[in-house]
């Protein structure tokens, strides 16, 4: 009896410490989650910094336990900021809700967590596909992530959860078919994959039984009304512009064992002919349109509403959407002309190109920015045409999205997706955008998801953006970074082109009076020595050159008055980091074009650094920003 006594009193102990060392683990998993998306400590101000108390013994914000172990997470609307790898060791985990908040990277951490039942990562900034392992949520009820950067398609393996009551997909950019396979969902009421870029055929029975709404906004897809009629050739279209960032290309059929080239060798082949046709074809327009004389747009007021700013002449257009309409580039939220015209207009910028403003489209609550171009007429309606193909064709998560634009002789306005939060540039020098200095995790992921979109615009056509500065890095409703005004010198005369456009210019530029790829590494090493000194490139025109010589030279000589005063507010010492950024920094603004890294080298030496001390980096977070 004793003895049995003595084998119940250490298996009791094992249990014990076991359950202490399982608490412990949760306690440890949500302070690296608060350390990495909480970095100033304001928004979670009762979960302990040290020697942390058990959450479940405590009351820590939006944190609920069941048994002793954290069994709910529910931080929704916090303007949280990171990674949620520190989640994956939740294992009791039941409840996740971070809808709302400014968080990165991936979504499969939560694939870890294997009692998850609700699970809403919606209005984020996620980006990568969904993982396949995600079928492994056998208890699985409820998933939202809509309104993030998700592309890839949709895997067949959610069919195998069979609890599923609710998925919610939509406003991302997932391609690819949908997987028939949905409809074995039996306990499946809520379905939704708007506002994505799948294709092919919309199967019949998921059509009839979730409705046509629950797929609207989906270019490519085919079948019963009000989607149109599939034909035999309804195949997957091969993308008009190659782009070497995303991660994975749309899946195809299998070639034959019989076929004389290997599927690499034809996508290999594919995108180098495609790069040619549309280098050739930019080039062409560009030499044209250098040769026909320009035409000055007449200036027009610029009150509210549209109607008072432009000047609309449908009997100039003649293009595949009718007369005087706005031609889009898909076929999400549509509208005519005369909407716009009808819509509020308020003056949200004035650039070197001309007026932005921000429209709303009153009867779909639609927000656009619809820029005016000013001296942009050196081509014919048809040049403008299909160089507005070119550009509204290239997409990436960390550019700003062309929707579509309009074409008059006196007019010709660009519609773009809204970014309303700003831009780099007003987040760095104007206070009033931020809540305070700019923390040195935000720099650096906003610099990184920058590069990534610089770097898809060289890689996918080959010409340069030819304006890269601070103010050209705008912000979305979720804090991701875009790069904006992509090529557009191309609609500029020469002496227009070269006294408006430049950036930060380089200096090969002032002897040679040309964009390149290479200036545009400049500029952008430009870009984060502004984010690194704190220093306004513009503020420092009268000696310019001289500003970037001696912070570079600063960083050599190990001086820590280089950077940014506010960033010493910071508890993190990030000074080890901010010196890595800087020798990416002097690389970029090297005198010799030929001594500067391509920007593709520029990415990858950023995702080199992470940001260990302040929230972490990886290279998958391409929807940063």
């Amino acid at each position: 009896m004793a003895a049995f006594s003595a084998s119940s009193s250490l298996v009791l102990s094992a249990a014990l410490i076991l359950a202490a060392a399982a608490i412990e683990d949760d306690t440890a998993a949500l302070s690296l989650f608060r350390n990495q998306t909480d970095i100033h400590g304001a928004l979670l101000e009762n979960w302990p910094d040290s020697a942390p108390a058990s959450p479940c013994a405590a009351t820590w914000r939006g944190v609920a336990c069941t048994n002793n172990r954290v069994s709910a997470v529910s931080l929704a609307f916090l303007d949280l900021r990171g990674p949620i790898d520190a989640l994956a060791s939740l294992d009791q985990l039941r409840e996740l809700d971070l809808a709302g908040n400014r968080l990165y990277g991936s979504v499969a951490p939560i694939t870890k967590c294997l009692n998850l039942e609700k699970v809403n990562l919606s209005g984020n900034d996620f980006s990568g596909e969904i993982p396949p392992e995600i079928s492994s949520l056998s208890r699985l009820r409820s998933l939202d992530l809509s309104d993030n950067n998700l592309h890839g398609s949709i895997p067949p393996e959610l069919s195998n959860l069979s609890l599923l009551r609710d998925l919610q997909l939509q406003n991302n950019q997932l391609s690819g078919t949908i997987p028939n396979s949905l409809d074995s969902l039996a306990n499946l009421k809520i379905l939704n994959l708007s506002n994505n870029e799948m294709n092919g055929n919309l199967p019949e029975n998921l059509q009839s039984r979730f409705g046509s709404s629950s797929f609207s906004g989906n270019q490519g897809l085919c079948g019963a009304p009000p989607f149109p009629i599939c034909s035999s050739s309804s195949a997957v279209p091969a993308p008009s512009i190659p782009n070497s960032t995303s991660s994975s290309p749309t899946p195809n059929h299998r070639s034959s064992s019989s076929s004389i080239l290997s599927k690499e060798d034809a996508i290999a082949i594919s995108v180098v002919v495609s790069f040619l046709l549309i280098t050739i074809a930019l080039f062409a327009l560009f030499y044209h349109c250098r040769n026909v004389k320009k035409t000055n747009p007449t200036a027009k007021s610029h009150s509210s509403p549209m109607a008072r700013i432009v000047s609309v002449q449908s009997t100039d257009n003649n293009n595949s959407s009718g007369k005087g309409e706005i031609v889009f580039f898909d076929r999400r939220n549509l509208f005519r002309v005369e909407d716009l015209l009808q819509s509020s207009a308020e003056v949200i910028g004035k650039g070197s190109l001309g007026i932005v403003y921000k429209a709303i489209i009153a009867d779909q609550g639609l927000i656009v920015a619809v820029k005016r171009l000013r001296d942009a007429d050196p081509c014919s309606r048809r040049e403008f045409e299909l160089y507005m193909d070119v550009i509204g064709k290239l997409r990436h998560p960390n550019l700003v999205r062309l929707r579509g634009y309009y074409y008059a002789t006196e007019e010709k306005l660009l519609v773009y997706d809204y970014m309303p939060n700003g831009s780099l540039h007003s987040l760095l020098h104007e206070p009033a955008w931020g809540r305070g200095p700019l923390d040195w995790t935000t720099r650096v992921r906003l610099l990184a998801a920058a590069a990534r979109g610089l770097s898809a615009i060289h890689t996918a056509t080959g010409i340069p953006h030819a304006n890269v500065k601070s103010s050209n890095v705008l912000l979305d409703k979720n804090g991701s970074a875009h790069v904006s005004d992509f090529a557009l010198s191309f609609l500029l005369s020469p002496g227009v082109a070269i006294s408006k456009l430049g950036g930060y210019r380089a200096p090969e530029q002032a002897r040679t009076g040309k964009h390149s790829t290479q200036a545009d590494v400049y500029a952008f090493g430009v870009v984060l020595l502004e984010a690194l000194t704190g220093v306004d490139p513009d503020a420092a025109a009268a000696n310019f050159a001289g500003w970037v010589r001696r912070t570079a030279a600063a960083a050599g000589e190990r001086k820590s008055e280089a950077f940014d005063p506010a960033l010493r507010r910071f508890k993190n010492d990030v000074e080890g980091e901010m010196r890595a950024m800087m020798r990416v920094a002097t690389a970029c603004v090297a005198t010799l074009p030929e001594n500067r890294p391509s920007m593709t080298e520029v990415v990858r030496m950023i995702e080199e650094i992470g940001v260990e001390q302040s929230g972490s980096l990886t290279p998958s977070d391409a929807a940063a920003a």
